[in-house]
Parts: C-alpha cells; structure tokens; sequence
C-alpha cells in the first residue's frame, strides 16, 4: 500500500503578504506527518495515532503506530497456540520460539513488500519518507503520486512481486527440505511438520499466499486496484477516471468484506467478524476518498506553477556578499532562507541563514554567497512555468522550505509558489 499526505503550517515571512506553510502531498488516505522544520521526524501521525520509529534502512524511516504493538503480541500469542497443536511432540517453549520468529519473519515479509514499492519508486524518481507498520499491515509514504499509468503500474505492482518471491522461497525451501515433498505434495498446512523448521516455513509460505491474493484483489487501495488505475488509465487516457473505477471496485469489495464480518458475527460471535468488518469500513473509506479525489483533481485540470505563483520575489544576487545577505536581506525579512539568481536571472539555488552564521563566524563576509551554496542544491527546488498544481503538492521543496520556485526560459527565475498559494488553489478547487 502506498500514500502521500497533505498538512502542517507555519509561517515564512520572505514576502510579507503571505502565509507559508509546509505541506505534504494531497493523498485518497491523508496519513499527517514529519517536522514542521522539514528534518527528520522520529513521531508521526499514521491514520490518527503515532507512528514510532523503529529504525532506517537506505535512509528510508521504519517505524510503527501504537496498533501494531497489539497485533504483534496477538499474533505470537495465537502462533503459540497453533504451533503447539502442529508440534505436538516438542515442548511448549519451543512451539513459543517458532512462533516469535515466524511474527517476526511475516513482518519482515511486509516490510519487504513495502521496500518493494519504495525502491521502484526510486527507480522513477519518487522518494520514500518512510515505511510504517500499522494494525492492518504496512503502509510506505512516497513523497508523490505517480505521473503516467507506467509509473503507477510498476510501483504498485512491485510490493506484490516481493510477495510472490518470498512465498515461492518458502515453497521451494521446504520440498527440499522435507523428505516427503513438503507442502508442494501435501497441500498447504494440511499436515504435521515434522520438525519446527518446516512447520515455519510452510506457514510463512501460507500467510505469503494469502497476502498475495488479498493485495492483488482489483479494489483500491489494495495494489490490485492500483494496478486496475493504472490499466484503465492507459486505455482511457484519464487517471481521474481510472480512479474512480478502481474507487467503485473497492466500495463494492468494502461491502463484501462487511457483509462477510457481519455473517461470522453473527454464526460464531463477534470476535470472528469484527476484522472483516473493520477491514472493509477502512477499505470503503479509502475508495469513497479516492473517487471524491478523481472529481477534486478534474477542477485542477489546467492549473498550473504560473497561474498561482508570485511574480515578484525577494532573491539575493549571486554576487552579493555574504554580509549585504546578512544585513540587507535576513535582518530585514527575518526570513530563514532567499532563492539566489545570478546576473541574467537565473535560478541558482537556495541560500539558508544558518549558511550565513557559519560564513560569518568563519571571518568570510566578502565571499559572493554564489560560492556558498550547497553543492547538491535543494531537492526538487524548482518547476517550469507550466507544471500543475496537483503534481506540486509532494514536492521536496514545498515541504522542507513551504514555497517551490518557478522557472522559465532558460532557467530563469519567474516567480514563486507559496504553499498558502496551493492552500488557495486547493479550497478554490473544493468550491462547487
């Protein structure tokens, strides 16, 4: 499953009129989150509750919300009792062992599948701000939406191919491991594991299956309705289409899943249906979200950088110094940091007051502040003129500094996109 998300302000008085404000990108499941400063954020909100963070991998952040701590110990604790029917001859302790290390291999299995997107996300340029496990598996928050049904097929599917691979090694690893075949000639837990190492695999290669199977279902926001988006975006030409039929396929699947909740509740008491019903009001939530988003995104249509921008900000020539900076430009907007344009205009980069600090504590005042600038530049710090609206709102940029410049012609500078500007064209999108 992946998403992006929409929230935060604070203000940036680099052009006094404004408000700016930090913003993540609009998503179907808006999941909050990360530090107004744009840094690293070790807490943050995932569908109403905290997300911990566990630890990093490739720097992508892993954490975990509150919920998933309960399903961790339920799940070892109803593991426990399923693995001492299977291994009846070994001892309790040892049926306690198996069990914590297939809870921890089936997290680590949706952590793979989560990596998976993450990483052919990165292949077509889309960060990752973190991979967060929560009560109904694991969620990674990519910094934007995909731009072309190719982008959203790959991606999507990509988490159920991890899938598939792990579940086929599990497969392949017990029939030879087992002297009798192993699952594949005995069916899927259909019978006593003779030892504690195969009874792990074949369950771990069982509850890979059904993950696979569930997120291949064609109803959004499972993968399997990404993956119809991205069909029926290719064939019509329209996302916002493609959309809300995926959208319609995971309302219908919601009620499927209710109904069958409803029924178990009601043959074998409540416990039984409670997380089909759950699931599917999540899942119905989703959907409805996704298909009002399709008709949100058609009143952005055609909405681009240079219709909202602000054709006149405050820059700092590169050939300024690195004291007129300090006392013509961040003493006098009390603004954290100022896009830098050489000679003709164009767009060099983005110059931070903390730079400054160290450049003057350094005894360097009469450096040009166009030889102080990062290197690698800020990320994603610029759009041409005729980007839209709705691609901007996961940008880097307008998260880390609250604003995206915007440049034409030969990389001049042009104007600037506040996130109150994008706040604007949002609400005025929202007015029927």
């Amino acid at each position: 499953m992946q998403e992006q998300d929409l929230l935060r302000v604070r203000e940036h008085p680099v052009n006094l009129k404004h408000r700016w404000t930090t913003c993540r990108a609009r998503a179907e499941m808006p999941i909050p989150g990360g530090g107004s400063d744009g840094g690293p954020c070790d807490d943050v909100a995932v569908f109403g509750g905290r997300s911990i963070q566990l630890f990093r991998v490739f720097g992508i952040r892993v954490g975990a919300s509150t919920s998933w701590f309960f399903v961790l110990f339920y799940l070892i604790y109803t593991l426990s009792q399923y693995f001492r029917d299977v291994l009846a001859r070994s001892p309790e302790s040892t049926s306690f062992l198996v069990a914590v290390a297939a809870t921890a291999l089936f997290f680590a299995s949706l952590l793979l599948h989560e990596f998976g997107h993450a990483f052919a996300a990165r292949r077509h340029g889309i960060g990752t701000e973190g991979i967060d496990l929560w009560l109904f598996g694991g969620v990674a928050r990519l910094t934007r939406d995909s731009r072309t049904p190719r982008e959203e097929f790959e991606v999507s599917a990509a988490g159920p191919a991890v899938t598939a691979l792990i579940a086929g090694a599990c497969v392949l690893a017990d029939s030879l491991a087992a002297s009798n075949g192993g699952i594949l000639s005995h069916g899927l837990l259909t019978r006593l594991s003779v030892t504690p190492g195969l009874a792990l695999l074949e369950w771990l290669a069982f509850i890979n299956i059904v993950l696979l199977v569930f997120n291949l279902i064609p109803a959004f926001p499972l993968d399997g309705g990404r993956i119809v988006r991205a069909i029926a975006w290719r064939i019509s030409g329209d996302r916002n289409r493609g959309t809300r039929i995926s959208g319609r396929m995971g309302e219908a699947f919601s009620w499927i899943l209710i109904g069958l909740g409803v029924y178990l509740a009601s043959k074998n008491g409540l416990s039984s249906g409670l997380w089909f019903m759950v699931m599917g009001w999540f899942l119905g939530t989703a959907a409805r979200g996704a298909v009002a988003g399709s008709r949100f995104s058609e009143r952005l249509d055609g909405v681009t950088a240079g219709d909202v921008m602000d054709g006149d900000p405050v820059v700092i020539p590169a050939a300024a110094t690195v004291a007129e900076a300090h006392d013509e430009y961040f003493l006098r907007y009390r603004a954290p940091w100022f896009a830098v344009v050489d000679a003709g205009g164009r767009f060099t980069g983005i110059l931070h007051e903390s730079i400054v600090d160290l450049e003057l504590r350094a005894g360097r005042p009469a450096l040009p502040v166009g030889d102080i600038l990062p290197p690698d530049g800020e990320p994603q710090a610029w759009v041409p003129a005729d980007t839209p609206v709705e691609s901007m709102l996961g940008l880097e940029s307008v998260r880390r500094l609250g604003a995206v410049m915007v440049v034409g012609a030969d990389d001049r500078l042009v104007g600037v996109v506040t996130a109150d500007q994008l706040t604007r064209a949002l609400a005025a999108a929202a007015t029927p």
